[in-house]
């Protein structure tokens, strides 16, 4: 994990800062809201339950239920993120700041009352600073609930330590989920420990430590404004592809490209675009959205991506104990080309059609549906996906074909993440066999040393043989026939503005950045 720090210094520096910066940010607006609030609530007993109701409500929701709610809203980026943890620091500041002001026994409100002071005047220089060490519990509590769901921001592209965290989940790294998770815990704890200090001080020291802690909020807020420039052209990449060795790297490798991508979830990619937050996408060229939303796939001249053809993995062992499976998935070989899946994936993605309606009428389209048999299954085959749009359908074909085909019941596990978790389960036999793309077998699995891969030639037969062999040496993994499409990595811009540009191509694209820097 040291090296891997080392390597990445600067970016860490950088989740670091954002991560704070959003932290204070959400909290500085937190404070100017909740701390009025709960002296109003204090003053208007009967609004109590009302406020601290909602708020309570509001900060059960789980926090990616929240990002759910509020990305149709106000789209992708900082705000929803900010939003979201704002909320989260509500509850905790409100709460304490009434029970702290209501507990100030009334015999010192009435003293101070017959010694001439007004209402003001008993909330500024009495309630409020005998209520100081229980409002900051409340802050304290808030900004550690904030520091831990900061990490989220990653999932709508704000940034933070939840890069590291959400790619080094996806790339089953283990270095990669360290070098976010250790930061975010220890910043949860240095905050919690810093605030705890303060709020034992007393009198006098109390208020020089509230007032200088206030004075910080802001000056820590600016963190997020710190992380270095940002390109003329804003990319936004999938976790995934930004630390996957056939992604971003091999870009960097190949073209010399250079960018200071946003990390961002690969579901959300299209809808930035779209919206025009981000103008440089990665995704796949199969994807229905393409053509949805008039995106342009820059040509890849230097092949840095090499042929992604789908095919299943199953355990051999799987075969061999259910010889009907591979047949029956072999009935889909070459049916399923470039322009098939695509439109596939056009379905589901932009027309919100089911996984499982698009499936089935496209096996019916093929003559290959048919009715499960009824009757009870006693054998079960264990079918995984990643979490994409494409994979959801292939899954959906892949059930309906073998239910019908077979006598053999399909249990799914959907939605396992990136690359390494799909593979691991299958090799461990948690799944039987799940949708595979040769490329990334090539590259990510097993990825054979820099002198081999150069006597290989990066044709989609020859990459097929290669892997197909080395898999079943390997792991006992057997790849069989390829549907028949190429669902390539690429990257997208906006057509029009691609025009605008010249853009063209990857090569093209280096060109123009270069131009601008």
């Amino acid at each position: 994990m040291l090296e891997f720090i080392r390597q990445n210094a600067d970016k860490l520096l950088e989740q670091v800062l954002t991560h704070v910066g959003l932290t204070f940010v959400s909290l500085l607006f937190a404070l100017l809201i909740g701390v009025p609030l709960g002296i109003g609530i204090a003053r208007r007993p009967r609004l109590a339950s009302g406020v601290l109701g909602v708020a309570g409500v509001l900060q059960t929701v789980p926090s990616v239920a929240l990002l759910g709610f509020l990305i149709p809203l106000i789209g992708i980026g900082v705000w929803p993120a900010l939003v979201a943890l704002f909320l989260y620091a509500l509850l905790p500041i409100i709460r304490n700041t009434y029970v702290g002001i209501t507990e100030v026994s009334p015999s010192v409100k009435e003293a101070a009352k017959g010694v001439g002071m007004t209402d003001r005047q008993v909330l500024t220089k009495v309630e409020f600073p005998l209520a100081l060490p229980v409002i900051f519990a409340g802050v304290r509590t808030a900004t550690v609930i904030n520091v831990g769901v900061a990490t989220l921001a990653a999932y709508v592209a704000a940034g933070g330590l939840g890069e590291f965290i959400f790619s080094g989940i996806a790339l089953s790294n283990v270095n990669m989920m360290l070098a976010g998770a250790i930061p975010a815990a220890l910043l949860a704890v240095g905050f919690d420990l810093a605030l705890a200090r303060l709020q034992r001080l007393s009198g006098k020291r109390l208020r020089v430590g509230a007032l200088t802690f206030l004075l910080l909020v802001p000056f820590l807020s600016a963190f997020y404004l710190l992380p270095g420039r940002e390109d003329k052209l804003v990319a936004g990449f999938a976790h995934e592809f930004y630390g996957r060795a056939d992604g971003y790297p091999g870009l960097q490798k190949t073209y010399g490209l250079q960018l200071r991508p946003r990390l961002i979830d690969q579901n959300l990619m299209y809808e930035a675009i779209r919206r025009k937050q981000v103008d440089i996408i990665s995704g796949y060229s199969t994807d229905g959205r393409i053509k949805a939303y008039d995106l342009l796939v820059l040509a890849d001249n230097r092949h840095a991506f090499p042929p992604y053809d789908a095919a299943p993995i199953v355990r051999q062992t799987t075969l061999n104990r259910y010889p009907d499976l591979g047949p029956t998935l072999n009935l889909l070989a070459g049916k399923l080309t470039d322009s098939v899946m695509t439109a596939l994936n056009y379905q589901v993605d932009y027309e919100k059609k089911a996984p499982e309606a698009v499936a089935r009428t496209f096996l019916n389209q093929l003559g290959l549906y048919k009715t499960p048999t009824p009757g009870e299954r006693t054998e079960t085959v264990v079918m995984g996906s990643k979490v994409f749009t494409e994979q959801y359908i292939l899954a959906e074909v892949y059930r309906q074909l073998i239910e019908g085909q077979t006598q053999l019941r399909v249990a799914t596990r959907t939605g396992l993440g990136g690359t390494q978790i799909c593979f691991d389960a299958l090799r461990t036999g948690a799944i039987d066999f799940y949708p595979e793309y040769t490329g990334t077998g090539l590259l990510v699995i097993l990825q054979p040393p820099a002198d081999q891969l150069k006597t290989l030639p990066i044709q989609s037969d020859s990459v097929y043989r290669f892997v197909q062999q080395q898999f079943l040496d390997k792991y006992q993994l057997s790849w069989l026939k390829p549907l028949g499409f190429n669902n390539s990595y690429c990257l997208m811009m906006r057509r029009e503005q691609a025009r605008q540009l010249g853009i063209q191509s990857i090569d093209d694209l280096v060109g123009v950045l270069t131009k601008r820097r």
